[in-house]
């Protein structure tokens, strides 16, 4: 089970912008991560490799936690991800990441959000 501050510690991480890093630090080996409905992504060195293929789309990226909730082995964090790609163009992520935690590391996280909003 997470302690509120390792949870801070991970979200610390995020917001400055090492989000591969955070699931290098944070994350099980095993873990896996899903987004909305779709099938979840398997493994520690998939999803660092995922997170770093999407961010060399973006120019820039502004995490932000609005808010967290640490229950037992489970937590929830509400994110704000404001991005600016390559483009020009902008987009944000309104998104609420469950988490399942094995000790002081993500198992297992789902992420939900608004996947018809464009990017402006």
């Amino acid at each position: 089970m997470p302690s509120r501050a390792r949870l801070d510690e991970f979200i610390a991480t995020v917001v400055s912008g090492d989000h591969a890093g955070a699931i290098e630090r944070f994350y099980t080996e095993d873990a896996s991560m899903q987004e909305n409905a779709a099938p979840p992504r398997v493994g520690r060195d998939v999803l660092v490799a995922h997170e770093r293929a999407v961010l060399e789309h973006v120019k820039n990226v502004t995490s932000t936690c609005v808010s967290s909730i640490v229950e037992g082995d489970r937590v929830a964090i509400h994110w704000i991800f404001d991005f600016v790609f390559h483009s020009g163009k902008t987009g944000r992520f309104d998104e609420v990441a469950l988490q399942d935690w094995r000790g002081d590391k993500v198992w297992r996280e789902r992420f939900f959000y608004d996947s018809a909003k464009p990017a402006s």
